[in-house]
């Protein structure tokens, strides 16, 4: 009976634990650096992490309608809030992992340029469209919004806008030179040979963009594990590499 029982020890021990699938809902100017987050920690840990990018508030609404989701990635707190007080996330998961900037970009060779109120926005525009995410919904054009509003620049350039309905749409915009300009996170200019950067916006011209994360009130294991990853020196790097902010 000894023998049988070291056996089945034995056994238990030689056997692998099943790994864990889990579905993240992430703001789509993750994309670059988190799908190699995700490798990395699908190397370290054997599950799996299936990435769906996309606006965070078309990605909040499909959370709040029901989507199997484990882990959700918002560009901006105000989202998390709305599915916080749903009672749609898992007590003490939320927290914020990365910080940006915001940037105003021109397609191909550009310039620099001092963004404040002294800009002629309009003039540089020459005609051309600006580029940027819904006003209404999507963190970076709400963002953007907001600082053109504070430096007293949006009236100028209001009727010359294109919105989107990600960040990464505006980007392909102004990289096919659809756009003269776009407002966009600085994140979303690296590694985009397409596009330079004009200039960034004052910090203070807009609140402080912040992504938060959190495994939902479905979430598997695995979400909580995903969400601690984020925070890790590996996972800070590879976010830092491609222009992030990390706390």
């Amino acid at each position: 009976m000894r023998v049988w029982l070291a056996g089945l020890l034995v056994l238990g021990l030689a056997t692998p634990l099943r790994a864990e699938e889990i579905t993240v809902f992430a703001a789509s100017s993750l994309k670059t650096a988190l799908d190699l987050v995700a490798a990395d920690w699908q190397a370290e840990t054997g599950n799996v992490a299936v990435l769906s990018y996309d606006g965070s508030a078309k990605l909040a609404k499909q959370i709040e309608q029901g989507a199997p989701v484990d882990v959700f990635i918002s560009a901006a707190a105000d989202w998390m809030d709305v599915l916080e007080a749903g009672g749609l996330l898992a007590g003490g998961t939320r927290r914020d992992v990365l910080g940006n900037g915001l940037v105003l970009v021109a397609h191909g060779a550009a310039e620099p340029a001092e963004v404040g109120p002294e800009l002629d926005l309009a003039a540089m525009l020459g005609g051309g469209k600006l580029a940027m995410g819904m006003i209404a919904s999507v963190p970076a054009g709400q963002y953007g919004h907001e600082a053109l509003v504070s430096l007293g620049l949006w009236d100028s350039v209001a009727g010359s806008v294109v919105e989107t309905e990600n960040v990464r749409a505006a980007v392909k915009l102004v990289g096919l030179g659809e756009a003269a300009l776009g407002i966009v996170f600085a994140s979303d200019a690296v590694g985009e040979a397409e596009i330079s950067v004009v200039g960034a916006f004052p910090e203070g011209s807009h609140a402080r963009i912040v992504y938060p994360a959190a495994v939902t009130v479905q979430g598997k294991a695995a979400g909580r594990a995903f969400v601690d990853y984020l925070s890790s020196p590996a996972a800070q790097a590879r976010f830092r590499a491609q222009g992030f902010r990390v706390p």
